[in-house]
């Protein structure tokens, strides 16, 4: 009786064992590396949140410091950091970083697209010409690009236009570290758009002032992009970082 009982322990064991391995299976990321891209009037360091979440939870993350002075050097410094991966990774663009990733990511090593309150554009189209499918938000502050073809973001409207659910105190910290971001850059036309064959992504910030939701909306439906909506403003990945890593974590399932 107890040979009978001991092998029946052993068969329920079993049955458990491989249940709890099929479970994690299915809920193992297939692709560890994440690449985060800054966008203009920005730096990396915006990103931190979203990394601490993102570590947590296993994955590999690498924030990419874009020079800001044209695409093409954005583009560069983006695949300096994909060389680095060991692995399929995924890609993520926020704003501006959304131009820079869809030529960057035609990288071997990218697997999937994440837009984040991005920019989206097709072979040939610059970032200007979808900005300027709507009319801005009263509370954008993006100044005229100075003597230098610099453009800033008038510190009057940075809170309220760029990231008015954070504090005051987060707001001119971001305000304070923000690049030096050539404005040629809103002007050069993508050659070859990587989500035209990869996987992509799209996270609709819906209290966007800086680039309002209806433009996010159109892009990410002309190329297909699986979309997420989440309240928050232009910065929605510091403000919920849980729920844009959920995206994030979704592109690494292939989901």
């Amino acid at each position: 009786m107890k040979t009978i009982f001991k092998s029946f322990l052993a068969f329920v064991i079993l049955i458990f064992s491989l249940a709890f391995t099929n479970v994690n299976a299915q809920t193992s990321p297939k692709i560890k590396n994440v690449v985060l891209v800054h966008g203009a009037f920005a730096d990396g360091s915006g990103w931190q949140g979203l990394y601490k979440v993102l570590t947590k939870k296993g994955y590999n993350v690498t924030i990419v410091q874009n020079p800001l002075s044209s695409l093409e050097d954005d583009v560069q410094a983006t695949n300096l950091a994909l060389d680095k991966q060991d692995g399929p990774t995924i890609l993520v663009g926020h704003s501006w970083g959304g131009t820079v990733i869809t030529e960057a990511g035609n990288h071997p090593k990218v697997a999937a697209l994440v837009y984040v309150a991005a920019l989206q554009p097709d072979n040939g189209e610059n970032s200007v010409q979808w900005l300027q499918t709507a009319p801005p938000a009263p509370e954008n502050g993006v100044l005229p690009p100075d003597e230098k073809g610099i453009a800033y973001y008038d510190k009057a409207k940075f809170h309220a236009g760029f990231a008015g659910d954070l504090s005051k105190e987060q707001a001119d910290f971001m305000y304070a570290s923000q690049g030096a971001f050539h404005a040629k850059g809103f002007l050069t036309p993508i050659t070859k758009a990587a989500w035209r064959t990869k996987p992509s992504y799209g996270v609709v910030a819906t209290e966007d002032k800086s680039i309002v939701p209806s433009i996010q909306h159109a892009m990410y439906k002309r190329s297909n992009t699986k979309i997420t909506e989440i309240k928050g403003s232009h910065v929605v990945f510091i403000s919920q970082p849980e729920k844009v890593a959920n995206v994030i974590i979704n592109a690494s399932l292939l989901k």
